[in-house]
């Protein structure tokens, strides 16, 4: 294999790979690069991150940069332009989809063009072989950005209606004044509508982004493992949402609605949400003779 010879201060010989350039040669890409990423994320952050829905935003942000500054060590060396070709393929079309959404304000569909163009850019820079490496923070930075609300209605209006059912269901047994309209609960005098919120999707995508980061920092040798315990994510998730609904039920019946649609509606989503974490956790626990039977056999 080739080598071209760079010269650092320390004046001790360090090889490269042919056809690496320093990124900082690169300066109109650069620009062209941050006129897009800028406008967009700041958009992202105030539309976005600043709601129930997006608030794994930032602890994305931060984790999936410190993941990729610790495994520089190991992409740099693989470094190789990769098919400008193939690149301009998923380039043109994205950037054609990110003009389109920056004139029409659809923040969903310009953060997903400006998600695809720069795993495009970073394909043509990097090549192939960086990338493979580089391909768990690659995935994980597509949750940055919000769903499409036409997917997120598709989505939760099942899962509103299970929840809902099941609440209502719930109380009966007890014989509370609970009845159900649809996704609307109706405690006494008051109502209670099961939001996207509450349907679970939300926790769903916030807990696979954390759960994914956890997964991959301590299994990623272990892919069947990791698998199976990101299978544990959804009916966590939904379990921890059915429990928040129980929760506003009983506050709104024993304290009202406005103690139920205030801090404590928020509140709740926050203590389930670290519920439903920590028991992720607890489960990982729990599989830890599954995980090392599935060690032994890879290693077999």
């Amino acid at each position: 294999m080739s080598h071209v010879d760079l010269k650092p201060m320390s004046g001790v010989q360090v090889a490269a790979p042919v056809g690496f350039r320093p990124l900082a040669a690169h300066w109109f890409l650069i620009v062209g690069v941050l006129a897009m990423i800028v406008p967009t994320m700041v958009s992202v952050a105030q539309q976005s991150w600043s709601t129930e829905q997006g608030a794994h935003g930032p602890i994305v942000l931060a984790t999936g940069i410190w993941l990729v500054a610790i495994l520089r060590k190991e992409f740099v060396p693989l470094i190789r332009p990769g098919s400008l070709l193939l690149a301009l393929l998923v380039l043109v079309p994205a950037l054609a989809i990110y003009a389109l959404a920056r004139v029409t304000t659809t923040l969903e569909l310009e953060g997903f063009a400006l998600y695809f163009a720069m795993v495009a850019v970073a394909y043509a820079y990097l090549g192939a072989q960086a990338m493979r490496m580089l391909w768990f923070p690659t995935i994980y930075f597509a949750f940055l950005f919000p769903p499409p609300d036409s997917l997120v209605s598709t989505l939760t209006q099942p899962l509103k209606l299970g929840i809902s059912r099941a609440a209502v269901a719930f109380f009966d047994l007890f014989g509370m004044p609970v009845a159900r309209k649809g996704v609307i609960i109706q405690v006494d005098q008051y109502d209670i509508l099961v939001a996207a919120a509450c349907a679970g999707l939300n926790s769903i995508i916030s807990l696979s982004a954390i759960g994914l980061f956890y997964i991959y920092m301590r299994h990623n040798a272990n892919w069947r493992y990791a698998l199976l315990l990101m299978l544990v994510i959804v009916p966590v998730a939904l379990l921890a949402n059915f429990v928040r609904v129980l929760l506003l039920i009983l506050i709104t019946y024993f304290f009202g609605d406005a103690w139920a649609q205030g801090f404590l509606h928020g509140f709740a989503g926050m203590v389930m949400f670290a519920v439903a974490l920590l028991s992720i956790f607890a489960i990982d626990e729990l599989l830890s003779p599954v995980r090392a039977r599935l060690s032994r056999r890879i290693a077999a």
